[in-house]
């Protein structure tokens, strides 16, 4: 399956805003997005007047390394959310907070969602007392999220548990740090989802 594995901080910094993929590192003196706020390549510093359709694509694209998801899957969540009632943004982004390897970071088990993939991937992470592999697991209310016994004493998931406070977590999850269980209290509504993240943009880049 292809991915990305380039410079995450260069994502950062093509989409003029800082994403948080590197964890604590984003938070310090050595964040190159706050280093060199503007885009990279020798052309990075020229200011060149967006057009409409290079905002609406860039939205698009900021979101999609966000949550570290390629075109044509995005553009299924997107499929899948314009056919559900309710607004159609707002349905997208339901849809991605509800992925397990999202779940995984905003409970703080992970510094990154690069970590929580590979955590779900390498079968530490179990729902419902059931191991799942599958990354893009859409969670439902009352699921409950464990790690593997085995698991818990990992050096990843105890840097995510030193770095968690440094976030907020969302309203609609329940997260015990003496046994690192989370509960999926509610479905996410949109006010629960910080990020500066404008779906209306992507609504009318897919919808042009």
């Amino acid at each position: 399956m292809a991915r990305y594995i380039g410079p995450a901080c260069r994502l950062c910094r093509r989409e003029n805003s800082k994403l948080f993929l590197k964890g604590d590192r984003c938070y310090t003196d050595k964040c190159a997005f706050d280093r060199r706020p503007y885009p990279p390549g020798v052309h990075g510093q020229r200011r060149n007047k967006p057009t409409e359709y290079g905002v609406r694509m860039r939205e698009k694209q900021k979101v999609r390394r966000v949550y570290g998801i390629l075109e044509r899957q995005f553009r299924r969540y997107f499929a899948s959310a314009d056919r559900q009632k309710g607004v159609t943004g707002e349905n997208l982004i339901n849809s991605l907070e509800r992925r397990l390897d999202s779940a995984v970071y905003r409970l703080g088990l992970s510094a990154t969602r690069t970590d929580a993939r590979q955590l779900v991937r390498h079968k530490h992470v179990q729902v419902n007392g059931k191991s799942v592999n599958v990354p893009s697991y859409l969670l439902k209310a009352g699921d409950k999220i464990t790690l593997r016994e085995a698991s818990r004493a990992l050096k990843r998931v105890q840097l995510g548990l030193d770095t968690s406070g440094r976030r907020e977590q969302p309203e609609w999850l329940d997260f015990d740090k003496n046994t690192l269980t989370g509960v999926v209290r509610s479905l996410p509504v949109r006010e629960a989802v910080t990020l500066p993240i404008q779906e209306q943009l992507i609504v009318e880049f897919y919808s042009r």
